[in-house]
């Protein structure tokens, strides 16, 4: 079987991964920086660590982002040594499912916050938090262990390049079902904390919007109901992420290893270069969820948001005293220049 193509990809992907390097590396580094300065907060030690870890794994995929633009900038042929293919390819994998089951425990710490607030503050939440981290990276890592094992480089004999995973058209028929069987239960998986975040999220909702407004306290003149505005923005910044980044790839992704691995006879070619294009479609906005997770912590608790707040206001004001002390120091020289 012939390797699909989509040549459209050649000058869309080096483009858009080179705005998402860019912005990611940006955003992820300062939320670092921020979660680093926060680390004295007891009150939100369990999700700060949630949040430390998303940022790592999304900085993982910034980190090898340059390689995949060379990749596509090369019209899909691999430059590099089969060892850095395999560490970028392992790369975004760990990313991407870090990501997802980061956002879906943050989910239910969330959920059990505001559903079961007494018994969330009772409990070890730092241990809590360390434990679950470690057991995300330690699933995760293990499913990526075939990406760092199995050669990442294989030969596309009609145009003589080397695809880093994209071989697909190369199994065998021996090994075609067991290859099928990895991506489908991978979906599964997916979908099973796709549907928990849903109805975390959903349960989250119903006790926020069942709860009455409280009064603003003359002192603070803070708005009515701003905290349940905020949570609720926050429910729907995770769920944004899972729609926008996670979700179309999840569903195109089982058409797709059916349509590359030649599993589906009756499909003409036109519908396989179809089924290819969105495929593409899809891993592009995977690599968006490195910069809209960042978005979800401005929801995620109020004391990032603050910091945040606090920090541009800060640099604001030191800008604007800069300018004032600068006109200060000039305006004697212009006083002496009126006069004469």
């Amino acid at each position: 079987m012939e390797f699909i193509e989509s040549e459209f990809r050649y000058n869309l992907f080096p483009i858009f991964y080179g705005v998402v390097f860019v912005l990611g590396l940006a955003a992820n580094c300062y939320a670092l920086y921020v979660l680093h300065k926060m680390r004295d907060s007891k009150a939100m030690s369990e999700i700060r660590i949630y949040m430390t870890n998303l940022t790592l794994a999304d900085l993982l995929f910034v980190s090898a982002l340059p390689f995949w633009i060379g990749y596509y900038a090369n019209n899909g042929d691999w430059n590099y040594s089969d060892v850095v293919c395999r560490i970028t390819g392992s790369f975004f994998f760990i990313n991407t499912y870090c990501s997802i089951f980061f956002l879906g425990v943050i989910s239910i710490n969330r959920y059990w916050a505001v559903t079961r607030p007494l018994m969330a503050a009772s409990s070890d939440c730092w241990k809590r938090g360390a434990i679950i981290s470690a057991g995300v990276w330690g699933v995760t890592l293990s499913a990526s262990i075939k990406f760092l094992i199995d050669p990442g480089l294989q030969e596309d004999h009609k145009t003589a390049k080397n695809r880093c995973f994209e071989g697909y058209h190369n199994e065998t028929d021996d090994t075609k079902y067991a290859v099928a069987s990895t991506h489908f239960l991978i979906i599964a998986v997916f979908f099973v904390i796709f549907l928990m975040v849903i109805l975390c999220n959903i349960s989250i909702a119903r006790t926020l919007l069942s709860q009455p407004i409280s009064q603003p306290r003359a002192s603070t003149g803070k708005r009515p109901g701003g905290t349940k505005r905020r949570a609720l923005k926050m429910l729907f910044a995770v769920v944004a992420v899972f729609v926008i980044c996670f979700l179309p790839h999840h569903v195109v992704q089982g058409p797709w290893v059916l349509a590359v691995l030649d599993l589906k006879k009756q499909w003409s070619d036109e519908t396989r270069q179809v089924i290819n294009d969105a495929h593409q479609i899809t891993l592009m906005l995977m690599g968006l969820n490195c910069i809209l997770d960042p978005v979800v912590y401005c929801f995620a608790t109020t004391k990032f948001r603050k910091y945040i707040q606090g920090h541009f206001k800060k640099v604001k004001d030191k800008k604007n005293c800069s300018r004032q002390t600068l006109s200060t120091a000039m305006s004697p020289k212009s006083s002496i220049q009126t006069k004469l």
